[in-house]
């Protein structure tokens, strides 16, 4: 295989590229803003910078919603100008991380993101996205041994359980980081009248979000209230973002557990000795680890950049021989 080779995630929030060419991963927001509803203005993290602030003749939207493409075309240019300025598209060969539990349609629009249009790809592979997230992590997914991961996204929660190359059980939650932003946004207007933006939540659960309480920190956030309509200032402790955001984390804790509950008792008791692999970009709340080991007293395996485990897996699955088989391709189902 050659270098010009590209390893995709297409988050909700985050689009991911690995360049094989360069080793350097591409990490901007999966957002696109248009002018006129179809003329391109800007995309990635500068149209990110442009949500909930730009005037009416700019639609900013996110092409991919719960996990799968919601907007091909606006996914196919925005994926196309990403990779124009880092490589060339034409003649490369992509893999791509598709969620499981999706329909065979939904992963034909992940192929065919770039068998149709400008790429003029040489190839497309799919790989299971709990897969590319395990191989990532340095695990070894084709050895008999089971190994769990939860990969907390921002639309959706992945929680599978893998062995000898391939998924034993696999559950995807309809909920993640959104979910959060939503709950905090939500409880603040509840209890304190004040309107904020999902930015601000956001960044309220990135500053002070813990998953169990007793965290003593504050920020000052900008809304506006709800009853004179008015801006104001109003300071936000890490306690009100704990109880805004608790169910949900419990939540997710407790589809873990049946998860756990389903699994055969052999690799269960690899799960036990290995721990449990906790990976996303939502998956950075502070104490995150901490409470799930505490609710099933199995150890809880983190790593220093979460949100890239899934490219830098679909790499090495292109790179090393021992992985190639964990990729497919669906042109023989497409094409005749």
């Amino acid at each position: 295989m050659s270098n010009n080779v590209y390893g995709l995630d297409l988050g909700t929030c985050n689009l991911k590229i690995f360049c094989k060419s360069n080793g350097t991963v591409i990490n901007e927001k999966n957002t696109i803003a248009l002018v006129n509803k179809n003329e391109l203005y800007a995309y990635g993290d500068e149209a990110y910078a442009m949500y909930e602030k730009a005037p009416a003749n700019i639609d900013v939207t996110f092409p991919v919603n719960k996990g799968v493409i919601a907007d091909f075309n606006n996914m196919q240019t925005m994926i196309f100008e990403l990779i124009s300025k880092n490589g060339k598209t034409k003649g490369a060969e992509y893999i791509v991380a598709v969620p499981t539990a999706i329909t065979e349609v939904e992963k034909k629009a992940f192929h065919d993101l770039f068998y149709k249009g400008k790429f003029k790809a040489k190839s497309v592979l799919l790989c299971e996205k709990p897969i590319a997230d395990a191989v990532g992590l340095g695990l070894d997914v084709t050895e008999p041994t089971g190994i769990m991961v939860v990969d907390i996204g921002a639309d959706t929660t992945e929680i599978s359980v893998i062995s000898l190359k391939g998924l034993v059980i696999s559950d995807l939650l309809d909920f993640g980081g959104n979910r959060i932003d939503e709950s905090i946004a939500t409880y603040i207007k509840r209890n304190f009248n004040l309107l904020i933006g999902q930015k601000t939540s956001m960044l309220l659960k990135e500053h002070l979000a813990s998953a169990k309480e007793g965290d003593i920190a504050s920020e000052i956030v900008v809304g506006r209230d709800v009853v004179s309509g008015l801006p104001v200032e109003r300071e936000i402790t890490s306690d009100i973002i704990y109880n805004a955001i608790k169910e949900n984390v419990h939540s997710i804790c407790n589809s873990i557990k049946m998860v756990l509950e389903k699994t055969p008792p052999e690799l269960a008791r690899d799960i036990i000795k290995s721990g449990i692999y906790l990976t996303g970009g939502s998956s950075k709340i502070y104490r995150f680890d901490e409470l799930f080991s505490e609710m099933t007293n199995i150890k809880v395996n983190t790593c220093e950049k979460p949100e890239e485990t899934v490219v830098m897996g679909l790499d090495k699955i292109v790179s090393d021989p021992k992985y190639s088989s964990l990729a497919y391709s669906l042109k023989n189902k497409v094409y005749k």
